[in-house]
């Protein structure tokens, strides 16, 4: 699937400098707001649904080579995390929709876990 898909059927906000989503796999996706188990959950070329909001995402999703980051219920990152995520690399997504609203809707795509 790819990351354009996502954005236009999920009417998710991109919050970083713009790419050509129509290139970028997402292959997975993963859920969690606990740093430690997205470090061993989530797969690269994947993507993480999470309400966090902090730059310390940022890092984890360039570790892990993620597609994107889809960051829920409004939350928003501060201007410093946006050019953080700039620099490194990382899109960074953003939703009103809950968690498991994001989820079940990307399930519903068609990405499943690997």
């Amino acid at each position: 699937m790819k990351l354009d898909e996502i954005i236009n059927h999920l009417n998710l906000q991109v919050l970083t400098e713009s790419k050509p989503f129509s290139e970028i796999a997402v292959t997975s996706g993963y859920c969690s707001d606990l740093l430690s188990c997205v470090m061993t959950g989530a797969e690269p070329s994947g993507v993480w649904i999470t309400l966090m909001s902090h730059s310390n995402i940022v890092a984890v999703a360039a570790l892990l080579d993620l597609s994107a980051i889809i960051i829920t219920e409004g939350a928003q990152p501060d201007p410093e995390t946006i050019q953080k995520a700039n620099e490194k690399d990382v899109i960074m997504l953003s939703s009103p929709q809950p968690n498991f609203q994001i989820v079940g809707q990307l399930w519903e795509l068609g990405l499943k876990a690997s």
